[in-house]
């Protein structure tokens, strides 16, 4: 039954981090059922249900958006095998909360903490070390200045980037594709870490083994890296993709390009962006009227 709705999703394309999760909550709420009751029995599996839900905000402490998570990843499973045993079941609404962000002195102590390292690397001529350090200096700058997300940049091939245009061809979530756009500084970075890979390289970035990185890696490099640059706050490649649309946003870049530049399908799941400081909506507000 898992594996025929595994098969489902990645025809209906879904995101190999969504059919990921969907497949570890199933996973752990089979196996939570299995001991206490039958799995075909639809009144003890709604009970059981309820029970394991309550295991999980009780025991667990797992959070209101866990809840939502395995509720609504349970229903589908269910109808998609025509089972409805939690039509009754009512789906929590998600928590929603602000999306954090660095300021941009914080983006620039962390992306400039790179060069340090790559001075040296040069006085030692480690070339390896050199196009390490490179590589990482440009995923950072990159995530920042095109606000791409990081499944999408482990995907990226150098064919679907025009260095002229200062643009890059993402295949986005649902195989949507749509062009993001990135700054000088980081064009001189792109071709400045070309220069230094295998021209056959699909991929942009890969590892000595010239395979692509894989998003698990990227997160530990970032904490990593803005631990050693001396930034207190929680940085992971979603709030660089944060910090890109807030500072957008207060420059007052209107709302609808910064939801093309996302990708997001629907307005109001960029809207959230919309929750900043009153300070902020006050710049925003007194450059449109100047």
């Amino acid at each position: 039954m898992m594996e025929e709705y595994l098969i489902e999703l990645e025809i209906r394309n879904y995101s190999r981090n969504t059919i990921k999760t969907y497949k570890s909550v199933i996973k752990n709420l089979y196996e939570y059922l299995d001991s206490v009751n039958d799995l075909y029995d639809e009144k003890k599996f709604l009970r059981s249900f309820k029970i394991y839900i309550q295991h999980l905000k009780r025991d667990k402490l797992a959070s209101q958006n866990y809840i939502y998570l395995v509720t609504v990843a349970s229903k589908k499973f269910l109808e998609f095998h025509n089972l409805y045993f939690l039509d009754e079941i009512h789906t929590p609404k998600r928590t929603k909360s602000l999306p954090k962000s660095l300021n941009e002195l914080e983006v620039e102590k962390l992306i400039n903490a790179f060069d340090y390292d790559l001075k040296e690397s040069l006085e030692y001529n480690n070339i390896y070390k050199i196009k390490t350090r490179l590589r990482n200096k440009l995923i950072l700058t990159l995530l920042y200045s095109s606000g791409i997300r990081v499944s999408e940049l482990v995907s990226l091939v150098i064919k679907d980037i025009d260095l002229k245009e200062r643009t890059i061809r993402i295949r986005g979530k649902g195989d949507k594709d749509r062009i993001v756009l990135f700054d000088n500084h980081t064009k001189e970075l792109i071709e400045e870490y070309i220069s230094l890979i295998d021209s056959n390289d699909d991929y942009l970035f890969t590892n000595r083994r010239n395979n692509p990185l894989t998003t698990r890696y990227i997160q530990i490099m970032i904490k990593d890296h803005a631990k050693e640059a001396g930034i207190k706050k929680r940085v992971t490649p979603h709030i660089l993709r944060h910090s890109f649309a807030t500072h957008l946003l207060k420059n007052g870049v209107d709302i609808r390009v910064i939801q093309q530049l996302l990708g997001h399908s629907n307005l109001s799941t960029t809207q959230i962006y919309t929750n900043v400081d009153m300070e902020t909506l006050k710049n925003v507000y007194d450059k449109a009227r100047m």
